[in-house]
């Protein structure tokens, strides 16, 4: 089964499992939000919408808010010396597509579980868990008086003068 939605002004073809970068809608990373402009539902039996399938749904979950590419417009006129340069990035929310709903259904998968990372595995006799090491403390600074006096230049003696010869 696949539907058409609209959404930000642009369309997708979308099915179960689908990710997708769309402009930024409201919706926290990890909850269900639902798309409610269905252009078509597909399937066995194609439904067309006038403009929208009455009833139908797609629950997506939320992946992520991102920002685009960077789009750089930059205008010049030749001989006037002018020129501008201004750029702008899109924000963007990543989805992915869990169901495509009919007949005002709801929802019915969650949001899934964040994966959590694996802990080390301990030795079977260490019951207790791996204490964290402390950085050792840096010492003091050594003060100023401490440092050894310097050591004076020998005295320079003096050029010694040239005589001349006639």
């Amino acid at each position: 089964m696949f539907a058409v939605i609209k959404t930000g002004g642009r369309q997708y073809r979308v099915v179960p499992n689908d990710v997708l970068e769309i402009g930024k809608i409201a919706g926290e990373v990890g909850t269900i939000v639902q798309l409610g402009e269905v252009l078509v539902v597909g399937g066995d039996t194609p439904v067309l919408g006038t403009p929208t399938v009455a009833g139908a749904t797609v629950a997506a979950e939320v992946l992520d808010h991102k920002r685009g590419p960077k789009v750089i417009a930059f205008k010049k006129r030749r001989r006037k010396n002018s020129r501008r340069k201004r750029g702008y990035r899109d924000e963007i929310t990543v989805l992915r597509i869990t169901e495509i709903l009919t007949d005002n259904a709801k929802p019915t998968v969650g949001p899934r579980p964040k994966k959590e990372k694996v802990a080390a595995k301990t030795t079977e006799g260490d019951d207790e868990a791996p204490k964290a090491k402390k950085a050792p403390a840096k010492k003091p600074a050594a003060k100023a008086s401490a440092k050894p006096a310097a050591k004076k230049a020998p005295a320079k003696k003096p050029a010694a003068k040239k005589t001349e010869k006639k």
